[in-house]
């Protein structure tokens, strides 16, 4: 598996003598990976710096600590973009008291600004779990809970002269996305019917008299957090003085937002073996486990982070093994015996979407002749030590 490009929210960046903008950066990552869909307790975005600010280069790491700060500033970044939040929650002062408030203090003296994306970058297709996945060879990947029910429906009705006109504004506005297809609408001919007063000003037909016309039906799905922009575009192309829509709400589950993943090895491993490669794949200095039925290992499921709530789906969708962290003793209990459950760290089932996003913005950036540079912190920053 690759990252792919997001279909929609696509940015046209600058490539003028100003470059590219911290909010430029995190309009890419969120096109991607849109803030709406994170843990509502969660903070990510912009949390310390301009968001006009000019950036030229951009580490990316998990954490936000003193030496990850030295080492941007000492490799001249601009911009630092984390998994995990370092203002998480409100601080109550900053101070050289604790590492928070010497970190803020050291980002604003290097003129360096920080971008966090967690849970957002947690529960999108290709994020954190499709990392594992990708750090696996996993194939036939999809999520492995998709609860996320974010879509609307808009209709609108459209005089067959000006239908090209409105369907592709509403579909740079973003609407009309299914998985790998956008511009995805339907049309349905019927009769409108219209009487203006004394005041309107009608394109088709004449004022205070009732009119027919031949219309279409146009109907396209959209994210919630685009309606407004897409409902703008929507008016601004259709030709009536007033634009009749309506916004339906829908069930269908996201394809594109979700928990965890499940997919497949290429073959039957052996549980010894797979355990082997689970532990050198994403570099862990141990693994906590216990066994299911199977002596072999071929459907395998994961969460990065804390993902012990997805076990049950895990064994719903019956993967042979589920690798996560932060796994409870009374969890492994509910899984022996069902599934191989393992707890391959906090740090370790998260680091490989590092890579994920330096290869993303590496590549949504890759027309400024070089001119913004991205790359991976090489300062360690998991608090767990391996006897």
């Amino acid at each position: 598996m690759k990252v792919s490009r997001p279909r929609s929210g696509t940015l046209f960046l600058s490539t003028g003598a100003t470059d590219v903008t911290v909010n430029d950066v995190l309009g890419l990552l969120t096109a991607w990976a849109p803030k709406e869909v994170a843990w509502e307790r969660d903070n990510v975005g912009l949390q310390v710096g301009d968001g006009n600010a000019e950036v030229f280069r951009i580490c990316v790491c998990l954490d936000v600590t003193e030496a990850v700060v030295a080492e941007a500033a000492r490799k001249k970044a601009d911009l630092i973009i984390s998994h995990h939040p370092l203002l998480f929650r409100p601080p109550k002062a900053v101070t050289r008291g604790d590492e928070i408030g010497r970190c803020v203090q050291a980002l604003v003296k290097h003129n360096i600004s920080l971008v966090s994306a967690h849970t957002n970058l947690d529960f999108t297709r290709n994020g954190t779990s499709f990392a594992i996945a990708n750090a696996l060879n996993l194939r036939n990947v999809g999520f492995l809970h998709t609860p996320y029910q974010v879509q609307k429906k808009i209709v609108t009705f459209v005089p067959e002269s000006h239908l090209d006109r409105v369907r592709n504004a509403m579909a740079e506005a973003g609407a009309g996305v299914i998985g790998n297809y956008d511009h995805c609408s339907f049309g349905m001919q019927g009769t409108g019917s219209f009487r203006g007063n004394a005041q309107a000003r009608p394109v088709l037909g004449t004022k205070e008299r009732l009119e027919f016309v031949t219309e279409v039906r146009l109907e396209m799905i959209a994210e919630q957090w685009n309606v407004p922009r897409i409902i703008a575009a929507l008016k601004a192309a259709h030709p009536y003085e007033e634009v009749a829509y309506d916004i339906y709400p829908l069930d269908n589950a996201h394809s594109n937002y979700g928990m965890g993943i499940i997919g497949e090895l290429a073959r039957p491993v052996p549980l010894e073996r797979f355990l082997r490669l689970v532990k050198a794949r994403l570099g862990a200095g141990a693994l906590r486990y216990c066994v299911g039925p199977q002596k072999a290992v071929q459907r395998v499921a994961a969460c990065g982070g804390s993902g012990a709530e997805l076990i049950d789906s895990a064994i719903a969708q019956h993967a042979d093994a589920f690798i996560t962290a932060d796994v409870k003793y009374h969890d492994f209990h509910h899984a022996k015996g069902r599934i191989v459950l393992i707890d391959a760290g906090h740090f370790e089932t998260e680091h490989p979407v590092v890579q994920t996003v330096v290869e993303y913005l590496r590549q949504e950036l890759k027309n400024h002749n070089g001119r913004v540079a991205v790359f991976a912190s090489q300062t360690p920053t998991n608090p767990v030590s391996y006897l």
